[in-house]
Protein backbone atom coordinates (compact mmCIF):
# COMPACT_ATOMS: atom_id res chain seq x y z
CA UNK A 1 0.00 0.00 0.00
CA UNK A 2 1.40 3.45 -1.10
CA UNK A 3 1.51 6.43 1.91
CA UNK A 4 0.80 9.89 0.13
CA UNK A 5 1.96 12.69 1.97
CA UNK A 6 0.17 15.91 1.59
CA UNK A 7 1.94 19.56 2.18
CA UNK A 8 0.76 23.05 1.51
CA UNK A 9 2.40 25.48 0.07
CA UNK A 10 2.80 27.58 3.28
CA UNK A 11 4.21 24.35 4.92
CA UNK A 12 6.71 24.05 2.17
CA UNK A 13 7.85 27.43 2.15
CA UNK A 14 8.60 27.04 5.70
CA UNK A 15 10.51 24.08 5.66
CA UNK A 16 12.57 25.60 2.93
CA UNK A 17 13.78 28.77 5.55
CA UNK A 18 14.25 26.44 8.03
CA UNK A 19 16.70 24.83 5.58
CA UNK A 20 18.28 27.76 4.78
CA UNK A 21 18.53 28.49 8.53
CA UNK A 22 20.48 25.78 9.69
CA UNK A 23 22.95 26.21 7.12
CA UNK A 24 22.78 30.31 8.03
CA UNK A 25 22.90 31.29 3.86
CA UNK A 26 20.48 32.66 1.85
CA UNK A 27 18.98 31.10 -1.19
CA UNK A 28 21.43 32.91 -3.23
CA UNK A 29 24.79 32.72 -1.23
CA UNK A 30 23.83 28.67 -0.91
CA UNK A 31 23.12 28.71 -5.06
CA UNK A 32 26.60 31.07 -5.47
CA UNK A 33 28.68 28.06 -3.11
CA UNK A 34 26.29 25.24 -5.89
CA UNK A 35 28.01 26.83 -8.34
CA UNK A 36 31.65 27.39 -7.29
CA UNK A 37 31.85 23.47 -5.84
CA UNK A 38 32.14 24.53 -2.09
CA UNK A 39 29.15 22.99 -0.51
CA UNK A 40 29.67 20.47 2.86
CA UNK A 41 27.92 17.34 1.93
CA UNK A 42 25.26 18.55 4.80
CA UNK A 43 25.25 21.54 2.51
CA UNK A 44 24.83 19.97 -0.10
CA UNK A 45 21.93 17.88 1.14
CA UNK A 46 20.39 20.87 1.80
CA UNK A 47 20.25 22.17 -1.75
CA UNK A 48 19.20 19.30 -3.35
CA UNK A 49 16.01 19.50 -0.81
CA UNK A 50 15.16 23.03 -1.46
CA UNK A 51 15.36 21.77 -5.37
CA UNK A 52 13.10 19.69 -4.56
CA UNK A 53 10.87 22.01 -2.71
CA UNK A 54 11.16 24.24 -5.47
CA UNK A 55 9.82 21.94 -8.10
CA UNK A 56 6.71 21.19 -5.85
CA UNK A 57 6.20 25.18 -5.00
CA UNK A 58 6.61 26.06 -9.12
CA UNK A 59 4.16 22.69 -9.87
CA UNK A 60 1.41 23.99 -8.13
CA UNK A 61 1.22 20.65 -6.08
Amino acid sequence: MTTMIRTTHAELEAQRERLLAEVHMTFEELRDRVESYSLSSDELDVWHTIEGIDYLLNGDC
